[in-house]
């Protein structure tokens, strides 16, 4: 008796096959972050997070601004640590609305924060990003060449900055990033929720945003990578 064939499988079902070992035995870390699921910083750390680590899945939830996030980040932790193993909260330096920067201000907020909540602090990593999420982008020239030729070839690039110390060097990055659009493509404006994920996406390797004290940081403490 001739043995039946197997069906091939329809496409839907190879995407509803149930997870691998390795997807089933990630590490799950919850991410608190001061902006929607169409802002730059969950895209640009979920990113950069996947290619230093993908043995880590990312739960986020999300926060209007650092206001909110500074006060309402213990609940959310919380929440997160319900299913995740650790949590990060992660906020820019500079104040969206222009305020003054103070990291210890910020982390005593955020810690109090998490002591109403009665969060076990060893669990949780207070990411303070160096001034604003784009020190990271601006560390690497190459990134922003490319994503800059692509809007304006084939006419040339002008004089692209590389900084060798971008946090100390870049004194408000959003601001020197839209300037730079600007500039180079006669007028065209950086919008974050868009052009911050295609250059994170351009950074070849680590080799320029290791310049970037506050990146390595993410690396080491959130990704749990050491970068040379």
């Amino acid at each position: 008796m001739r043995e039946k064939k197997k069906p091939k499988k329809t496409e839907v079902q190879k995407a509803n096959k149930p997870p691998s070992l390795a997807v089933a035995g990630k590490e799950k870390v919850g991410f608190i972050f001061e902006c929607g699921r169409d802002g730059p910083d969950y895209k640009v750390a979920g990113h950069l997070l996947l290619r230093l680590n993908p043995n880590i899945e990312m739960v986020p939830k999300f926060l209007d601004n650092a206001e909110a996030l500074l006060l309402q980040c213990g609940e959310f932790a919380a929440e997160l640590l319900k299913e995740c193993a650790r949590v990060v909260i992660m906020w820019d330096l500079e104040p969206a609305w222009g305020g003054k920067a103070c990291r210890r201000e910020d982390k005593e907020r955020a810690i109090q924060a998490l002591d109403a909540a009665k969060v076990d602090k060893q669990k949780v990593l207070l990411m303070c990003v160096e001034k604003e999420l784009e020190c990271w982008l601006m560390a690497d020239k190459r990134a922003i060449k490319s994503v800059i030729w692509k809007y304006k070839q084939p006419h040339p690039l002008g004089n692209i900055p590389e900084f060798k110390n971008p946090d100390v060097q870049i004194k408000r990055p959003k601001t020197e990033l839209i300037s730079l659009f600007q500039k180079e493509l006669s007028g065209k404006k950086y919008v974050d929720r868009d052009h911050a994920i295609l250059l994170a996406r351009s950074i070849p390797d680590w080799s320029r945003l290791t310049r970037s004290a506050s990146f390595c940081r993410f690396a080491n403490k959130a990704a749990r990578v050491e970068l040379e």
